[in-house]
């Protein structure tokens, strides 16, 4: 009876391995010392082919000597298992990779090993994949980097590497701006504080010293986690397209300075005739001995001597190629000091000045003699156009207000007014409604500052009913500038 029993419990053991063996989801081979296959489950035969009678280098690699660095060997020697990846080839020719997991087989406990049991995993879609990931990951062109919470980067790709050095486990802001200390307002901190994508224009230092712009994403690398314990950086250099942009703006100042080198002829040419004009007169009333007509003659020659200072002042001050040099300054304090610089002027001509601050406006990167010279040339316009009005007591002012985007200077009179085909022309060089008075160059200027600083000057008036000028600086646009100033 008993017999019976360990018969069946025998079969019963041959019936579950067998089962084992044919059904995980494993190519499973067992080898002797001399790389004989001796058993294969059924997946290895439909990867490896027909197994009997054959080497398994014959199977795994199509080869006809055993591997230089065999697994099966290693166990056969030390008796430990061994978990080895491995590229070969399956029975239709093409390359495989597997992971392949190599055990030891003891007929007896603590006996020699005899045979080895080999269970492969085949990975060439994930191996294949993980090849295209590691190229798009290289190949990227864009600075990509991964961090933890310490800012250490863990890794980085080709483009990164190349621009900045490749320098693992070191931080963030040690390598993109060879800083010793975290950067102020990090966008990979807010990342890690709030789970969310942050975007920033950032200017680092490259290897060879060179300045680098560029646009910096951070998101979490992973979602849904508690704590985010790594971010990837991706960045877009700039660095060109700023380049770009300077020298787009300089071709465009060029171009203006040979459109106004054009219009300072003529009116250079103008103001030499109104001095030898004068010349002529004080030259006859000397003559003559004539003090009225020489009082005339003084006249003409002091009033063009003027205009020659004016236009050069105007010209110099168009004609400059410098960026503007911003600093934290309060609008409403530049607005006070136009109203104490015309206040006085304007009541003596019966011009009512007034100022409409907006007390919540906030400091902002400005170039404060820039501004000034803008507010100046608006204001005096202004006040020239209530002068030519026929109305009385007509009123300037002046005003300022912040949106969560935009900071604006309007400057508004309910003068003459300007014709709408005047309109049309006001900011071209050299135009001026002023006629002997005006060098044409004021707007001209004013424009050209408020463009230095990334803003908008428009215009809007009727005639018999007044203009306003306004001037729109976007924020983010003075930030930008105030950044690249530091840098």
């Amino acid at each position: 009876m008993r017999k019976v029993r360990s018969d069946k419990s025998r079969r019963l053991v041959d019936i579950v391995y067998r089962t084992l063996f044919q059904q995980v989801p494993f190519n499973v081979a067992v080898i002797d010392r001399d790389h004989n296959v001796v058993d294969a489950n059924d997946n290895f035969a439909r990867r490896f082919g027909d197994w009997r009678g054959k080497k398994c280098y014959n199977l795994y690699k199509k080869l006809h000597r055993p591997c230089d660095e065999c697994p099966s060997a290693q166990v056969f020697e030390d008796g430990n298992v061994v978990v080895a990846d491995s590229v070969g080839i399956d029975q239709n020719g093409k390359e495989t990779h597997y992971v392949g997991h190599v055990a030891p087989i003891r007929m007896e406990e603590g006996g020699p090993v005899e045979y080895v049991m080999e269970m492969t995993r085949t990975v060439t879609g994930t191996r294949s994949w993980q090849q295209e990931y590691q190229i798009l990951f290289d190949r990227v062109p864009c600075y990509i980097t991964v961090i933890d919470r310490d800012f250490r980067i863990l890794r980085a790709n080709e483009a990164f590497r190349q621009t900045f050095g490749d320098k693992p486990n070191q931080h963030c802001y040690e390598v993109y701006k060879r800083r010793k200390s975290k950067c102020p307002n990090c966008p990979a901190a807010r990342t890690f504080r709030d789970g969310q994508v942050h975007h920033s224009q950032q200017v680092g230092t490259k290897k060879s010293g060179e300045k680098a712009h560029y646009v910096l994403s951070t998101s979490p690398l992973a979602r849904g986690e508690k704590e985010v314990a790594h971010i990837i950086e991706i960045s877009t250099d700039i660095t060109e397209t700023k380049k770009l942009e300077k020298e787009i703006v300089a071709a465009e100042r060029l171009a203006a300075v040979g459109q106004t080198v054009a219009g300072l002829a003529h009116s250079i040419k103008n103001i030499l005739m109104g001095l030898e004009g004068g010349m002529y007169i004080t030259r006859k009333a000397l003559k003559r001995d004539d003090k009225e007509m020489l009082a005339q003659g003084w006249e003409m020659l002091e009033r063009n001597f003027d205009k020659t200072t004016s236009l050069v002042k105007d010209f110099l001050s168009f004609s400059k190629g410098r960026l503007p040099e911003l600093q934290m300054v309060n609008p409403n304090d530049l607005v006070h000091e136009i109203i104490g610089l015309y206040k006085d002027i304007a009541e003596s001509i019966g011009v009512i000045l007034t100022e409409d601050i907006d007390p919540k406006v906030k400091e902002a990167p400005l170039d404060p003699k820039g501004i000034h010279t803008c507010l100046t040339n608006l204001v005096s316009n202004a006040i020239d156009a209530c002068q030519m009005s026929e109305k009385k007591d007509c009123r300037v002012r002046i005003s300022t207000k912040d949106t969560r985007s935009t900071l604006t200077f309007t400057v508004v009179d309910d003068g003459c007014g300007i014709d709408h085909d005047i309109k049309n022309r006001i900011f071209t060089t050299f135009f001026t409604t002023k006629g002997g008075k005006g060098t044409g160059l004021g707007l001209l200027t004013t424009r050209k500052i408020v463009q230095e600083h990334g803003g908008k000057i428009s215009v809007s008036s009727k005639k018999g009913e007044g203009t306003k000028f306004t001037m729109a600086f976007p924020r983010k646009r003075l930030q930008a500038l105030f950044k690249d100033n530091i840098a």
